[in-house]
């Protein structure tokens, strides 16, 4: 029997690809046929791990520099309003015809939060659609809210009660509103009915299936998120291995001395890092450590190195994570995944994002501080570091909840779940 096609839509960092490649990969073992539709950029990365895959506008390329542009969307005021009415809203018809070319025969579309032109596609066509949430964030809770970058103080808000917090709500959602003009005047041309909800909100959510695919130590299912939202765990996937020479270069480090701590950024962040490598050599050699860096550009770039330091391109996040004496890193859910997985005790340096409330989420696990990325110096690092490592519990701790995170299957849960809406209906 042919199996049945499942289109993943997906925008934003490899954080945002490589769940839908772990669901995908575990689909296709199943005999399905998976596919993914994202920017071109994302050709190889697909392809390599054996999935379909159809570009999907815009390309990264017309945002022109890609420093220059990630420095525009950390700003925790301008970010948001830039990526969606700079970025997305004037692409959404481009956005929409590559999508329904990708769901030609499609039996089922899945959805991350970003791809607005997927909702609309599987209202106008009658597709079965899943939406998906990588992080806790997008789920948009009352009961449980998030730390949103411009927004902190909303927080506080939320301690008077669940009302007051729903009222102040109201003016981002008045914000998003507007920027979606565009996404209203598109539906018209489609024929499809007027409608009040927002894309960014309530708009994303599929009402026949929602899967959370984040682990539930970070946030349990509350009375406000939709009925149909299963939790499935991070699904969790780490790109290429690693080859031969690189593997033998990380082991003989390894051996060489001390577990390390190991400093990564991410896909996103590390366009924007600046003196942090610097600090972070300076950090760990103040506190006798050594360290490995994960740069996403040529080693050679940062100049000679110490002995007791040694960086990478590239590393799998699994082949090293579990080796370090603490890992820091940005808070992207994806490398969130990774470092929970390993069970190492975690300094959280938050860009923009999500990375904020993944961060204050972590920590409240007591496996992890956090220290803004703006404050991340040699000196500051140095403290946390060493109030981490010597904290008398964040070790077990954080074992115990790398066992828990480890042991979770996100991508078979998700499967099982989409297998089961492609069922026709009785």
């Amino acid at each position: 029997m042919t199996g049945k096609r499942i289109v993943f839509a997906t925008f934003g960092s490899l954080g945002d690809l490589h769940p839908y490649v772990a669901v995908s990969r575990e689909l296709a073992r199943r005999g399905q046929r998976p596919l993914i539709a994202t920017f071109e950029e994302y050709r190889d990365a697909v392809t390599a791990a054996g999935i379909d895959f159809a570009p999907m506008r815009p390309s990264m390329s017309v945002f022109g520099d890609k420093t220059a542009m990630m420095e525009r969307l950390i700003d925790p005021w301008r970010g948001p309003e830039l990526m969606v009415r700079e970025m997305f809203m004037p692409r959404l018809r481009d956005s929409y015809r590559d999508l329904a070319d990708a769901c030609r025969g499609a039996d089922l579309l899945v959805t991350h939060p970003l791809t607005f032109a997927g909702p609309l596609l599987a209202q106008k066509e009658g597709l079965r659609w899943a939406s998906t949430a990588l992080s806790p964030m997008t789920m948009f809770s009352a009961i449980d809210p998030s730390q949103f970058p411009a927004a902190s103080w909303m927080l506080w808000v939320r301690k008077i009660g669940v009302t007051p917090y729903r009222w102040i709500f109201s003016i981002p959602r008045a914000m998003v509103w507007r920027w979606e003009q565009p996404l209203r005047e598109f539906r018209a041309e489609l024929g499809l009915p007027p409608t009040d909800a927002i894309a960014q909100f309530e708009g994303q959510f599929s009402p026949r299936l929602h899967l959370a695919l984040f682990s539930p130590v970070l946030a349990a299912p509350q009375p406000d998120w939709p009925a149909n939202t299963l939790v499935c765990g991070f699904a969790r996937y780490d790109g290429a291995p690693l080859d031969s020479h690189t593997h033998a270069e990380l082991e003989a480090f390894l051996a060489a001395g001390a577990q390390p701590i190991v400093f990564g950024l991410g896909s996103s962040a590390v366009m924007v890092a600046g003196d942090f490598w610097h600090a972070a050599i300076a950090a760990t050699r103040r506190i006798g450590r050594r360290a490995i860096l994960l740069t996403g550009k040529p080693p050679e770039d940062l100049g000679s190195l110490p002995r007791d330091v040694m960086a990478f391109q590239y590393l799998p996040y699994s082949a090293v994570f579990p080796r370090a004496a603490a890992i820091v890193h940005q808070g992207g859910i994806g490398t969130l995944a990774q470092a929970l997985a390993a069970g190492r005790p975690q300094l959280i340096v938050p860009v923009a994002f999500d990375q904020p409330d993944n961060a204050r989420r972590t920590a409240a696990l007591g496996v992890a501080r956090s220290l803004p990325f703006r404050k991340a110096t040699a000196d500051a690092m140095a403290r946390e570091l060493s109030a981490l490592l010597a904290a008398p519990d964040c070790a077990s701790r954080a074992a115990a909840v790398g066992v828990t995170v480890a042991g979770e299957d996100g991508a078979r849960l998700a499967a099982d779940a989409l297998e089961g809406i492609c069922q026709p209906d009785d």
